[in-house]
């Protein structure tokens, strides 16, 4: 039996009408009642199910909102790292402009914050719900950790787009997004960014207390283990400048999970069985979702409007930070011209310079591809990071060049100490995570200026935003429209 729920959640009411029926059905077609979902541990693991298979469905009406991907091209390209070499296609363009998070009613922002609460909404019917269920205690722990798994992580990825960031030891009292910890449809008002870092902690921690006491063991890597509640409580220290506890939970999240060999690195980042994959999806033939997946606007070969006419490209001083002695740098063609090393499918394909082929589809005529959400390699970057900002320099170094040294054989043990070693540590993160979800959020963590200007972007494609400083209200994403009407001001517009 496989079962979906997308059970309302007080967020998602009103929303968006052309999606109301999908989230307000209590047991629509393909769907099921509560009390039949969570009568066995059986139909419960269904539900799990369920939410593992949104994280790569299409669910609003925008084509790059296919789950998750969505978020990782949304925050991609607010960055520096990703260049729209031309607007020959509209998708994306809001966001790459800056307008999009100055408008409360733009699609992304609304995809950004219905995405996570439906995954809340399901999880917290898992939680409220698993208790009862009939069938073993380790089976209902690893439900349980994988539901609270999901609404930890959903939590993080809300408050660190609509609230201001977490600045460790001050108060964090600025409003973050409404915590809603049980099954409802009651509106409920913003809870502060520290209320919600809070809960966020007591979420995973929890978690991966159940995943240790289940003993469990996952199927595939679309489900959660104990590795990956690590690797989030990793992103989460790393945030919060816990700096010890980021070390430590990244150091742990990796183990079991080697680095890829360069030969490896270049075969399309489409695989989830790569052993440097610690979680993503897979996706079938029978479920693939076509324009609206990852692949149809990152890879290099699949037949999509957004790939042909305007392919997603390197920011040229980013390319140049790279040794040529480095396999990433081979999968970008400076020159535009490269056809040997970098087949299009077609000649109807643009070609403009610092073309990428890092993510590729297994078949061109379909848009099939894994999609990579955390890998060993972003944890040696968490650890090494965490160390120099301790002062631990040599120790930072060391584990900086176990990665590097797996892409570039030549890279010698840094030798800089503080602030150039955590800047050359986040130079090899931009490198190494290029396209993967990452640089808005690491720009805001940093409190760093976004800063285009150098290099191959256009100011008459960003609509002439290029430099935005750190603190910019922009770097808090609108509140949805919708959501404040729903409540009746009871949730509060973020600066506008």
């Amino acid at each position: 039996m496989k079962i979906r729920i997308f059970l309302s959640t007080l967020v998602l009411i009103g929303l968006m009408t052309s999606c109301e029926k999908d989230f307000l059905e209590t047991k629509p077609t393909r769907q099921t009642a509560t009390t039949d979902a969570f009568s066995t541990t059986k139909n419960a693991w269904a539900a799990v199910n369920g939410i593992h298979r949104y994280m790569y469905s299409q669910i609003f009406g925008s084509q790059p909102q296919g789950g998750q991907s969505g978020n990782m091209l949304y925050m991609d390209i607010y960055g520096e790292d990703l260049v729209f070499p031309n607007v020959a296609n509209s998708g994306l363009q809001n966001e790459y402009k800056w307008i999009a998070n100055t408008n409360p009613n733009t699609a992304s922002n609304l995809y950004n914050y219905g995405f996570y609460y439906a995954i809340i909404g399901n999880a917290n019917m898992i939680i409220a719900n698993i208790d009862g269920a009939v069938g073993d205690q380790k089976d209902k722990d690893a439900i349980k950790a994988q539901a609270l798994t999901y609404r930890a992580w959903s939590y993080f990825n809300l408050v660190q787009m609509f609230g201001k960031r977490f600045v460790a030891g001050q108060a964090n009292s600025d409003l973050g997004v409404p915590l809603v910890l049980a099954p409802t449809t009651e509106p409920a008002a913003r809870n502060t960014v520290a209320e919600v870092y809070a809960q966020v902690d007591k979420d995973i921690n929890e978690a991966i207390g159940l995943f240790t006491s289940a003993n469990y063991t996952r199927p595939n890597k679309s489900n959660f283990n104990i590795n990956v509640a690590k690797g989030i409580k990793a992103r989460i220290a790393l945030v919060k400048q816990d700096w010890a506890t980021a070390a430590q939970m990244a150091k742990e999240a990796r183990t079991g999970f080697p680095l890829m060999s360069a030969a490896d690195y270049t075969k399309g980042f489409n695989d989830y069985g790569n052993a440097e994959w610690l979680w993503g999806s897979r996706i079938i033939s029978a479920e693939t979702n076509y324009f609206y997946s990852f692949f149809a606007y990152m890879s290099v070969n699949f037949n999509s409007t957004a790939i042909r006419a305007t392919p997603k490209v390197i920011f040229s001083v980013l390319y140049n930070k790279m040794s040529d002695t480095d396999i990433r740098k081979t999968l970008f063609d400076p020159t535009g011209k490269n056809t040997a090393d970098f087949p299009l499918p077609t000649t109807a394909y643009t070609r403009p310079p610092y073309l990428h082929k890092k993510f590729k589809v297994t078949d061109p005529a379909s848009s099939i591809g894994d999609v990579p959400y955390m890998r060993a390699a972003e944890l040696y970057l968490i650890e090494a990071e965490a160390l120099a900002a301790q002062g631990k320099d040599s120790d930072a170094a060391t584990v900086l060049r176990e990665l590097v040294v797996t892409r570039d054989p030549a890279y010698v043990k840094s030798t800089k100490t503080g602030d150039a070693l955590l800047e050359e540590i986040r130079v090899q993160r931009r490198i190494e995570l290029w396209g993967e979800g990452f640089r808005f959020y690491d720009l805001k963590r940093t409190n760093s200026k976004l800063d285009r200007r150098g290099g191959n972007h256009n100011a008459s494609f960003t609509n002439g935003v290029m430099e935005v400083e750190p603190g910019d209200k922009r770097w808090q994403l609108p509140i949805p429209q919708g959501e404040i009407e729903r409540t009746n001001g009871l949730v509060v517009q973020n600066p506008l």
